[in-house]
C-alpha cells in the first residue's frame, strides 16, 4: 500500500497526469456546488482525495438527482394545511363536471384523478356518477359526441373523435369496466372495412389505442359479457361478404381471440344480453331475417325461433333480469317481455305521444341509475322508473320524467317544425348511446 502510494507521488512530480481515485457519484461533491471555487475548498468534502477530475461526470446529474428526492421527500400537500388522506377525502366530494378543472390545477391533482385509486374510492363510497355519452351522425355526415351530466342537466363537453372514426360507418361502441368507451371495426369510406379499435376513458378525458380486432367488419353485431368485449358477423369486401365469425376481447388479457362461428353468415341489426345469453336478430347472405343466441360458458350458438324473438323491437335492453323494448316511434310506451308466457303483453304508457317525426324517434335505451333511459334523435331524454312496472303514470307521475333540456318539443310549433325538417331530409341521427361512470 505504502510503495502506491509513494509510486503515484513521484508520477505526479514527472508531470503524469494524476488517476483520481473512483468514488460514488452520491459522495463526489466536487465542482458540484457553485461556491466550491478552489481545491482546497473541494478537499472539505472529499475526504482522503484531492480533487475528483473524471470528466465523464456530469456536474448537474447529481443537483438533479438530489433534487428530485428531496421534492420527493417534502413534497407539497394536496391542500394547504391538511394531509393528503384528507385533501383525498374532499377532492373525491367535488362533482364530476369540475373534474377536468381539478386535473389543471398541478401535476400531483392530475396524477391523482387519471389513476385508479381516486375513482375507485369514488365508487366504494357511493359517490360514481354516470353520464349519459351519445355519438350522433350529423347532417353532413361527419360523426360527433356529446355527453349528458343529469345531475346538472346540462351537456358537457368532450375531446373530438379520432379522425378514423370522424366518417366511419357501422363501427361498435360498448363500455368495459365501466368507465372506457369502446370503438371498433366500421368501414372507412375510402379505406373500406377495418379492424382498429380505439377507446376513450372517461378517466383521463382522453382516446387511446386498443389491439386490433382479428377480422375486419363492419354492421356487426356487438356485446358486453363479464367485462370481454364480443363481436359477431357482419359484412366485409370480398368474397365472403356477409360474416359467420366471431371473437372476443378481454382487456385483462389485452388481446382478441376467436369464438365459434355462428350457425348462419349474418348481418344483425338488433342485439341483447338476456338470462346470461347474447340474443342477435339480423339478416342472412339470402336476405332472410334470421335469430340466433350465443352461450358464452359453452361456446355455442343456437337458432332462436320464439315469442321473445317475434315481439322483440329495437331499442331494447335487459335491466335487473327483465327484458324491456320500447313500443311506438316516439318512445312513449315500453314493452316488457314475460318469460312465464313467452309474450310481451306488459306496457308502461307514459300517456304523452310527442310526434312520429324522424327527429322525435327514439333512438337508443340504456340503463341510468337503475332506470330506464330513452334516447331520442333531437336529443331530448327521458326516465323510467320500472321498479313498479304495475303503477299507473297518472297516479305516479314521477315515474315517468324529462331530464335533458334539449329537444324538447313541448309547443305545436316546434312539433310541426322538427316533422317538416325530417321529411325534408335535414337529418342528423344517434348511431350509439353509452352511459359511463366516474
Amino acid at each position: 500500500m505504502e510503495q502506491s502510494v509513494q509510486q503515484q507521488s513521484s508520477n505526479a512530480h514527472r508531470g503524469f497526469r494524476v488517476q483520481a481515485p473512483l468514488v460514488e457519484s452520491v459522495s463526489c461533491y466536487c465542482k458540484v456546488d457553485a461556491g466550491l471555487k478552489t481545491v482546497a475548498e473541494a478537499r472539505k468534502f472529499v475526504p482522503g482525495s484531492k480533487l475528483c477530475i473524471r470528466p465523464d461526470i456530469n456536474p448537474n446529474a447529481h443537483k438533479s438527482k438530489n433534487s428530485r428526492r428531496e421534492r420527493s421527500r417534502v413534497q407539497p400537500p394536496l391542500l394547504p394545511g391538511l394531509p393528503d388522506d384528507l385533501a383525498i377525502a374532499c377532492l373525491i366530494r367535488v362533482p364530476r363536471a369540475e373534474h377536468r378543472k381539478l386535473r389543471l390545477v398541478s401535476k400531483r391533482w392530475y396524477r391523482l384523478l387519471a389513476g385508479n385509486f381516486f375513482y375507485s374510492l369514488r365508487k366504494s363510497l357511493g359517490m360514481v356518477e354516470e353520464w349519459v355519452y351519445i355519438v350522433k351522425r350529423d347532417r353532413d355526415g361527419k360523426v360527433s359526441w356529446n355527453a349528458f351530466d343529469p345531475m346538472s342537466q346540462l351537456w358537457q363537453p368532450l375531446p373530438p373523435v379520432p379522425r378514423e372514426y370522424s366518417e366511419a360507418l357501422g363501427f361498435g361502441c360498448a363500455v368495459l369496466s365501466g368507465c372506457h368507451l369502446y370503438l371498433f371495426g366500421g368501414k372507412d369510406p375510402l379505406k373500406g372495412s377495418m379492424r382498429r379499435v380505439i377507446f376513450y376513458s372517461a378517466r383521463t378525458n382522453k382516446w387511446h389505442r386498443a389491439p386490433d380486432m382479428l377480422r375486419k367488419r363492419h354492421f356487426f353485431g356487438s356485446c358486453v359479457i363479464n367485462n370481454c368485449l364480443y363481436v359477431a358477423g357482419g359484412e366485409c369486401e370480398g368474397i365472403q361478404r356477409t360474416l359467420r365469425s366471431a371473437e372476443v376481447y378481454d382487456p385483462n388479457k389485452n388481446r382478441w381471440s376467436f369464438i365459434s362461428d355462428m350457425s348462419t353468415a349474418m348481418v344483425p341489426f338488433i342485439g341483447v344480453i338476456y338470462d346470461g345469453k347474447w340474443f342477435l336478430k339480423g339478416l342472412s347472405s339470402h336476405r332472410e331475417v334470421m335469430s340466433e343466441a350465443y352461450d358464452p360458458d359453452a361456446n355455442t350458438w343456437t337458432p332462436i325461433n320464439d315469442g321473445m324473438v317475434a315481439g322483440w323491437r329495437n331499442p331494447s335492453i335487459s335491466l335487473n333480469g327483465r327484458l324491456y323494448a320500447l313500443d311506438c316511434r316516439d318512445g312513449c310506451k315500453v314493452r316488457i317481455y314475460d318469460g312465464a308466457t313467452d309474450s310481451w303483453n306488459r306496457l308502461i304508457d307514459s300517456k304523452l305521444h310527442l310526434g312520429s317525426s324522424h327527429a322525435l324517434e327514439a333512438a337508443a335505451l340504456v340503463p341510468l341509475n337503475g332506470k330506464l333511459c330513452i334516447v331520442r334523435n333531437n336529443m331530448s331524454i327521458s326516465l323510467v322508473d320500472v321498479s313498479s312496472p304495475d303503477k299507473q303514470v297518472e297516479s305516479n307521475p314521477h315515474l315517468w320524467e324529462n331530464i335533458a333540456g334539449r329537444g324538447h318539443f313541448r309547443t305545436l310549433v316546434t312539433n310541426l317544425w322538427s316533422s317538416i325538417a325530417g321529411r325534408n331530409g335535414l337529418k342528423s341521427h344517434i348511431v350509439h348511446c353509452q352511459v359511463l361512470q366516474a
